[in-house]
C-alpha cells in the first residue's frame, strides 16, 4: 500500500475511534509501517477524530528524524520500539474510558465470554507514573505476551497486522469490560464467584525440569491423566485427538495421543493433525501461565497447523490442560 492510501487508513482508523468515544479530544496517535526504514505517525497535538493528511508525519526508524513542518507525537518512542522489536503493521495507543475506568481499581479482566477468553485472555496491565510513556521498554516486554496491553490510569496500546485488527481488539476489551460491569450490577455474588469450578486444586509440583526435556512433558502428562475435570470434560466430549507441541529453535516436538480424555501415548514427534510451535520465550510465557495458548494461536505469537475452528469443540478440557502447565516447574 502506497503512502496516500496508508494516510487514509489512519484518517479511517483515527474516525471510527473518535465516534466510539475510544479516543476524545487530542488524545492517542496512530502509526503504521510504511517500509523498512519509515513509519508514518499522527502529529501531536492532532485530533484522531479530525485527522488531514498533513497531520501525519513520516519518520525514519533508525534516527528519528521527521522531514514534515509537523511533530510526530510525543509516543513516537514507544511506537518506534515496536516496530523495531516486532513485525506489526499497525499500532493504536488510545484513552478507552471504560478501560481506564476498570483498571483503575482492578488489577486483571474478568472474562465472562468464550470469545473474550480465546482472543483476549489475560491482558497484561502495566504502571503509569506519568501522563506520557515514559518506560517504553515495559510496554514492549509486555506486548511479547499479548498484542494488546493496558496501561494503568491511561489507555492502552494494540499492535497487528493492520488497523482493522488492532482495532478489533482494542473494541473487543472495551465491550468486555461493560460486558463485566453489567454482570457485577446484575448480581454481584455470582459475579464474584464466576469460573470457580476452574480454580487449580492440584498440589504444586517442587520439581524443577528443563524446558521442553522428556521429562517436563512427561510430568506434564502426569496431572494430566490424573485431574479430575479433564477426565470428566474428556468423555463428555470425546476428547480424542493427537496434538503436538514443538519447541522451534530445537526443532522438538512431543505428540500428546489422546482418548476421550486420557492421554494413553507420549511420542516425540510432530505427525500429528493439530500441531502448536513456538519459539523458546513463547513457550516459556505459556509455561509460566503468563500467556493463553488459545489467545496465543489467535494473535499470531503461536502457530497452530490445523484448524482453530476444530479444536474449538474442546476448548474446556484444553484451557484446563494449560493452565496445568505452569503446574510443572521448569529450568531454561
Amino acid at each position: 500500500m502506497d503512502e496516500k492510501s496508508l494516510k487514509q487508513e489512519i484518517i479511517k482508523t483515527g474516525k471510527r475511534l473518535y465516534d466510539a468515544g475510544l479516543s476524545v479530544a487530542k488524545s492517542g496517535n496512530l502509526s503504521c509501517r510504511l517500509d523498512n526504514e519509515n513509519i508514518l505517525i499522527t502529529a501531536t497535538g492532532t485530533c484522531l477524530g479530525d485527522l488531514k493528511e498533513d497531520d501525519i508525519v513520516k519518520v525514519n526508524l533508525a534516527g528519528g528524524n521527521c522531514a514534515d513542518k509537523n511533530k510526530p507525537s510525543t509516543e513516537l518512542l514507544l511506537h518506534s520500539l515496536v516496530y523495531k522489536n516486532f513485525p506489526a503493521k499497525a499500532v493504536i495507543h488510545c484513552h478507552p474510558p471504560l478501560i481506564n475506568g476498570y483498571f483503575a481499581l482492578c488489577t486483571s479482566l474478568k472474562t465472562l465470554t468464550f470469545e473474550t477468553k480465546l482472543y483476549l485472555g489475560n491482558v497484561p496491565v502495566v504502571e503509569q507514573d506519568t501522563p506520557s510513556i515514559t518506560k517504553p521498554e515495559a510496554v514492549i516486554e509486555a506486548l511479547k505476551i499479548s498484542n494488546l496491553v493496558v496501561l494503568k490510569n491511561h489507555g492502552t496500546v494494540a499492535i497487528a497486522g493492520d488497523f482493522k485488527e488492532a482495532l478489533g481488539l482494542t473494541e473487543s476489551l472495551e465491550e468486555a469490560v461493560r460486558s463485566a460491569a453489567i454482570a457485577r450490577l446484575f448480581n454481584k455474588e455470582a459475579f464474584d464467584e464466576l469460573d470457580s469450578g476452574l480454580k487449580e486444586t492440584l498440589t504444586k509440583n517442587e520439581v524443577a525440569y528443563k524446558m521442553f526435556s522428556r521429562e517436563h512433558i512427561q510430568a506434564i502428562v502426569d496431572l494430566v491423566n490424573k485431574d479430575e475435570f479433564i477426565a470428566q470434560k474428556g468423555k463428555e466430549l470425546d476428547l480424542t485427538v493427537k496434538l503436538a507441541v514443538k519447541l522451534n529453535e530445537a526443532d522438538k516436538a512431543f505428540k500428546f495421543n489422546f482418548e476421550k480424555g486420557r492421554i494413553v501415548k507420549l511420542e516425540e514427534d510432530a505427525d500429528a493433525p493439530f500441531v502448536i510451535s513456538a519459539p523458546r520465550q513463547i513457550w516459556e510465557q505459556v509455561f509460566l501461565g503468563k500467556l493463553d495458548s488459545f489467545v496465543a494461536v489467535t494473535q499470531g505469537k503461536m502457530k497452530l497447523e490445523g484448524q482453530l475452528g476444530q479444536l474449538s469443540k474442546w476448548y474446556v478440557p484444553f484451557t484446563r490442560l494449560f493452565a496445568l502447565f505452569r503446574q510443572v516447574k521448569f529450568i531454561k
